[in-house]
C-alpha cells in the first residue's frame, strides 16, 4: 500500500502517553453528529488504543528476529499507507478507538485491519514498503528482473489472474498482481511471518512464487545488520492536520469503490425469484436480498478476496433490479440462500476477471 508523489516536512514524534484522561465528548454523539466533525477535531492518538502500541512493538520484534535494523515510523492518517520517500507507516485513524471502529464498519461494511492477526498481516506489509524505501531495493537490477518497473504508475483497476502461482497470498488473494511495489511488499510479509524456509516451501511448492521469496530471503540477508541509508521521519496526512469531516471522509470513499455494475444478472435473477400475478403474496425478492445482505457480502468476501463494500455495490444493484421487476421469493426453493450466494460469487469473480478490479490498498 504505497502512496506515491506524497511529501511532507512535518517531523513526526511518537507520544506514549495519553493526551487526556477524561473521554472525549464525542464518544456519545449519534452517527451523525460525529460524521459532521472534523478528523482533526477527533484528536486521537496511537496511545488512544494500546493494542495498537503491542502490534507496532510485535512487529519491531519480528524485524529484530531477522537482524533488520529497522523500526519505521507510525502515526495515525486517514488510510493505511507508505509515503514515496518515507520509511515510515500511516495507520487509519479509526483503530483509534472502538467507537470509530463501529462507525468504519457501517459506513464499510468491514473494518481494514479490525483484529489482531489482520492488524499483523497489514503491518508486515507495509514494512515491506518502508524497508524497500529505507534500503533503495527497487534500485536494484535484480529486484527489477524478480519484480518489475517499482515507477511505473499505480493502475486505478488491475486485471487479476486467480489461477496464478506467480504471487504469494498474503492480504487480499492477488492483491500482490497490482503492482511490482506490492508484489514485493506481499512477498516481504509472506516471509517475515513464516517461522521457517521449510515451511514457506511446503507452501508454495510448485508454485514459481517461491523463487520470489528466495531473492527477498537473499536480499534480506544482504541488508542484515545494516543501518538504512534513507532515514526520514516525515508523516504525511497526520490526522491532526486532516480538516475535512467524517461524512466528506467516507463521501470520497464510497465514490472510490463504487463500481458501477451493469444489469447483466437480471436473467440469473428471473431464474432464482419469481413473477407471476398468483405469487404477490409472497415476500419480495428485495427484501430477502435486503435481510440477508451482511451474510452475503461476509461470506463471498472470504471466498472471493473481494471487499465488502464492493459485493454490497453488486448486491444494491441486484435490490433495486429485483424491485424494478418485482420478483418475489418462491414458494418451494429450499435452498434460496444457496443458489443466490453462488449466483452472487460467479457475478463477483466475473466482475474481477473483466479486469475492474480496483486498487484500493
Amino acid at each position: 500500500m504505497s502512496k506515491q508523489k506524497r511529501t511532507s516536512k512535518v517531523k513526526v514524534r511518537i507520544d506514549a502517553k495519553s493526551a487526556s484522561v477524561a473521554a472525549p465528548s464525542w464518544l456519545r454523539f449519534s452517527d451523525q453528529q460525529l460524521l459532521d466533525m472534523k478528523i482533526s477535531d477527533l484528536k486521537v492518538g496511537l496511545a488512544d488504543n494500546p493494542h495498537l502500541i503491542q502490534m507496532r512493538d510485535q512487529l519491531y520484534g519480528e524485524l529484530a528476529s531477522r537482524n533488520l535494523i529497522i523500526k519505521p515510523h507510525v502515526w495515525l492518517s486517514d488510510e493505511w499507507f507508505v509515503p514515496d520517500g518515507i520509511p515510515g507507516i500511516a495507520i487509519p485513524f479509526y483503530m483509534a478507538s472502538k467507537r470509530l471502529m463501529r462507525l468504519e464498519r457501517k459506513q464499510m461494511l468491514e473494518v481494514e485491519g479490525g483484529s489482531k492477526p489482520w492488524c499483523m498481516r497489514i503491518l508486515r506489509h507495509e514494512a515491506g514498503h518502508a524497508i524497500d524505501i529505507a534500503f533503495r531495493l527497487h534500485r536494484r537490477k535484480r529486484y527489477r528482473e524478480v519484480f518489475g518497473n517499482y515507477s511505473a504508475p499505480y493502475p486505478e483497476y488491475y486485471r487479476p489472474k486467480p489461477r496464478s502461482k506467480n504471487y504469494v497470498q498474503h492480504l487480499e488473494p492477488w492483491y500482490a498482481q497490482s503492482h511490482p511495489a506490492e508484489d514485493f511488499a506481499e512477498t516481504f510479509a509472506v516471509w517475515l511471518q513464516s517461522k521457517s524456509k521449510r515451511q514457506l516451501q511446503a507452501r508454495y511448492k510448485g508454485w514459481k512464487a517461491l523463487e520470489k521469496i528466495a531473492y527477498v530471503d537473499d536480499l534480506m540477508s544482504s541488508i542484515a545488520g545494516k543501518k538504512a541509508p534513507v532515514k526520514s521521519r516525515a508523516k504525511v496526512d497526520p490526522v491532526n492536520k486532516l480538516k475535512h469531516t467524517l461524512r466528506e471522509h467516507y463521501e470520497e470513499r464510497h465514490a472510490r469503490y463504487d463500481i458501477n455494475y451493469p444489469t447483466s444478472f437480471d436473467q440469473d435473477l428471473r431464474k432464482l425469484f419469481t413473477q407471476p400475478a398468483k405469487t404477490r403474496r409472497n415476500k419480495t425478492a428485495a427484501a430477502f436480498m435486503e435481510r440477508n445482505r451482511q451474510k452475503f457480502c461476509r461470506d463471498v468476501a472470504q471466498w472471493t478476496g473481494e471487499y465488502q463494500y464492493n459485493i454490497n455495490q453488486v448486491i444494491r444493484v441486484m435490490i433495486d433490479r429485483c424491485r424494478a421487476m418485482d420478483l418475489r421469493v418462491p414458494a418451494e426453493n429450499r435452498e434460496l440462500e444457496r443458489d443466490t450466494l453462488l449466483m452472487l460469487t460467479v457475478h463477483t469473480m466475473n466482475y474481477l476477471y473483466r479486469g475492474n478490479h480496483r486498487v484500493a490498498l
